[in-house]
């Protein structure tokens, strides 16, 4: 890399996650003890169940269509598909009426996933738009805020874009450079800076969003959301790098870092407001898993279980429900068409 590269926040973030022989995703498996984070899946498996439950209610409430695509955007390490698949196997219609596919940007990941999947009925996509004419349901666990984000500052009446002047690795340094928010929101199609002194977003997302709010308008299905989040009007500097399961330096540690950030799902939502036939739901992981069934789904478990493992268990589900770790950090937004009256998930206290 040129030692004067002086990248966007998004360039860099993209270099740092994704460059083919440097980037965190490109060269190790982040998840789990030995990586840098643990994500839902990988806490139980009874998270992956509900999420099985979840997609067979919602394909009843789409007329149970003899074809479906079942889509996971960025599946980590396989485990979460692995427990889709084997529990959707349960109930044959839906299991033999889905195609089962994973859209995953790292070569490095799909390998580890094919290693843990191991099955002939999983396909891997390169887009969000299957060659079909089926209904599409996308799964997207923690893939938003994976995606690198531009960010923006408001001094007195004038916007800045965040700038990574990337001398070397081990002396990057932050800038800001005037830029025309006008223009942006114009290429965007979408008003960002009202009543805004911060904007967070990532362009990549919006794409990924307009291409399936399009699919969705157009054959019907949804897109579940799962993610770090919250709900403000105004949005946040939620920007962060993560490694060996503690917040670091996004200057430092280059490649060797995650780096990630909150969603602000209020945006989202006024994103998505853009479909004419769409609308959205949200909750949070709390209410969305309990809802569903978790507590009831550990304790029918753990009936045949050691009194060490059945604890071990109610301990992990704490972890995702609990308020205070992933219970209320944790948003989890449905898209739909409109005439869908589907809540599941979703009902209002």
């Amino acid at each position: 890399m040129n030692k004067s590269t002086n990248l966007p926040l998004d360039q860099f973030i993209n270099h740092a996650l994704y460059d083919k022989e440097n980037g965190y995703y490109m060269k190790k498996n982040p998840f789990g003890k030995e990586g840098d984070f643990i994500t839902s899946p990988n806490i139980t498996r009874l998270f992956s169940e509900i999420i099985a439950i979840w997609v067979i209610t919602f394909w009843k409430s789409i007329g149970s269509p003899k074809k479906f695509n079942l889509i996971e955007l960025g599946a980590g390490n396989g485990e979460m598909m692995k427990v889709v698949s084997e529990t959707l196997k349960n109930f044959p219609d839906c299991f033999n009426s889905c195609n089962l596919m994973i859209h995953e940007k790292s070569s490095y990941l799909i390998d580890e996933q094919k290693k843990n999947l191991n099955s002939e009925k999983i396909i891997w996509v390169n887009e969000v738009e299957i060659d079909n004419t089926f209904p599409c349901i996308y799964l997207a666990n923690e893939f938003f805020d994976a995606l690198p984000i531009k960010q923006f500052f408001k001094k007195e009446n004038n916007w800045f874009e965040r700038y990574v002047n990337l001398k070397t690795y081990k002396k990057a340094e932050f800038n800001d450079k005037e830029v025309d928010i006008k223009t942006i929101e114009q290429k965007l199609k979408f008003e960002i800076s009202k009543d805004q002194d911060v904007i967070e977003y990532s362009p990549e997302a919006f794409k990924y969003l307009e291409k399936i709010c399009k699919i969705i308008e157009n054959r019907d299905g949804g897109l579940l959301i799962i993610d770090y989040g919250y709900l403000d009007l105004k949005i946040k500097n939620t920007i962060q790098a993560i490694k060996d399961h503690k917040f670091s330096n996004i200057l430092e540690d280059i490649g060797d870092s995650d780096i990630t950030y909150n969603l602000n799902f209020n945006l989202y939502a006024n994103y998505i407001n853009q479909f004419e036939k769409l609308d959205h739901l949200i909750t949070n992981q709390k209410k969305f898993l309990t809802s569903m069934g978790i507590l009831q789904r550990a304790e029918i478990v753990s009936n045949n279980i050691a009194f060490s493992q059945k604890t071990d268990l109610f301990y992990r589900i704490r972890r995702l429900i609990d308020e205070k770790q992933m219970g209320e950090l944790f948003k989890v937004m449905l898209i739909k068409i409109k005439n869908n009256k589907f809540k599941t998930g979703f009902q209002i206290d």
